[in-house]
């Protein structure tokens, strides 16, 4: 009776564990901020889960916050603002996308309380990618603390395949807990 009983709790363990392994890997999986390039959004150290089949089935949205695979074997978290097909400028600290000034509602805080203005610096896509417009299956992504963070401005586009989720749930803190756009 004992060994049946023990039996049936490895079991029971085994099929728990194959099923956390399936749905971190597929599914869903923890991030850690790493720096502050996501202020005032998101804070260093903020822990988030990572949506991972929301692309599967759709396409990433303008203002998402995306993490994807970045160069030198690292992930970033920054938040989309060019589509494929849009063009991407900066004037005077307004985000124009295909000639439209856009509200960017997430920085008005820190646009307020930044000791140094412009808080984005002026610049149009093709100063900054080469690109006259964000090629097919590509992003172009900005952390949203735009003096200090490294960017599409500096790594170049991200293409579709790189993108592993949209991130927009904070775990830990555990007092800051919160869904975040």
């Amino acid at each position: 009776m004992a060994k049946s009983e023990s039996w049936e709790w490895l079991k029971a363990i085994v099929v728990a564990l194959l099923l956390a392994v399936v749905i971190r890997f597929f599914f869903f999986a923890p991030i850690v901020v790493d720096g502050q390039s996501m202020m005032p959004t998101l804070d260093h150290n903020d822990r988030m889960i990572v949506n991972k089949i929301g692309y599967n089935i759709g396409e990433p949205d303008r203002f998402d916050i995306i993490v994807f695979h970045a160069p030198h074997n690292k992930d970033y978290i920054k938040r989309v603002i060019g589509l494929p097909g849009d063009t991407v400028s900066y004037e005077n600290d307004v985000l124009y996308v295909n000639g439209e000034p856009l509200d960017e509602p997430y920085l008005e805080e820190y646009k307020e309380s930044a000791s140094k203005l412009p808080f984005t610096q002026d610049f149009s896509l093709e100063d900054v990618t080469d690109y006259e417009k964000v090629p097919e299956n590509h992003l172009f992504v900005l952390g949203d603390n735009r003096q200090h963070s490294k960017d599409s401005r500096h790594i170049g586009m991200v293409h579709y395949d790189e993108v592993v989720g949209k991130a927009n749930f904070v775990f830990w803190p555990f007092s800051e807990v919160r869904l975040v756009n």
